[in-house]
């Protein structure tokens, strides 16, 4: 991600207003506007996968998956973030650029954008009170995080490989890991 030179800062309604007409997506962070960088193939590969299961899989639920264009609002009026899959199951969510309430929400990793999805991003995600799973998915390598949010309010790390599968509660989902990395070329 990069600050974008021309356009420093913004207020969130203008961000709001603007970032929809633009060619390329950004995020908000506390009135600085971010484009998002370019991913590779691999990368947008896995986001498909895995938000194609998703989709087919909660088709007669009351739960949605959203791939990349639909943002998160993460502070209202502080940060609005594109995450690579999310998923709501509350029917609160009507804004038609924003979902308010994830219940899981997916980040394909990739070296520029690695330590912000697991640093800021998941400390803000873990803010909201409707989030149970976020997942990290590697790029590189197959691999797979999941953090689950446990009756005590804690966050606990699951890893699984390529010959997994793995669980998502939030959805009450089985995936095969390799599945997730179907027609991925790996280095």
């Amino acid at each position: 991600m990069v600050a974008l030179p021309d356009r420093p800062s913004m207020s969130a309604e203008e961000y709001l207003a603007w970032e929809p007409t633009q060619e390329e997506r950004y995020e908000y962070w506390d009135g600085e506007v971010v484009a998002m960088s370019g991913g590779t193939r691999n990368h947008n590969r896995i986001s498909g996968n895995f938000f194609r299961i998703l989709d087919d899989a909660l088709v007669d639920r009351p739960c949605e998956p959203y791939i990349a264009d639909v943002k998160v609002q993460v502070e209202r009026g502080q940060k609005y973030f594109y995450p690579d899959v999310v998923v709501t199951c509350d029917d609160r969510d009507n804004d038609p650029q924003l979902v308010q309430f994830p219940s899981l929400i997916i980040e394909v990793l990739s070296p520029s954008t690695e330590a912000a999805d697991r640093g800021i991003k998941f400390a803000k995600y873990r803010q909201f009170s409707t989030l149970q799973e976020y997942v990290l998915v590697q790029v590189e390598q197959p691999g797979v995080e999941i953090f689950r949010r446990n009756q005590q309010g804690q966050w606990v790390l699951f890893e699984y490989g390529l010959g997994d599968s793995l669980q998502l509660e939030s959805v009450n989902l089985e995936i095969a890991i390799a599945d997730l990395y179907r027609q991925v070329q790996f280095s």
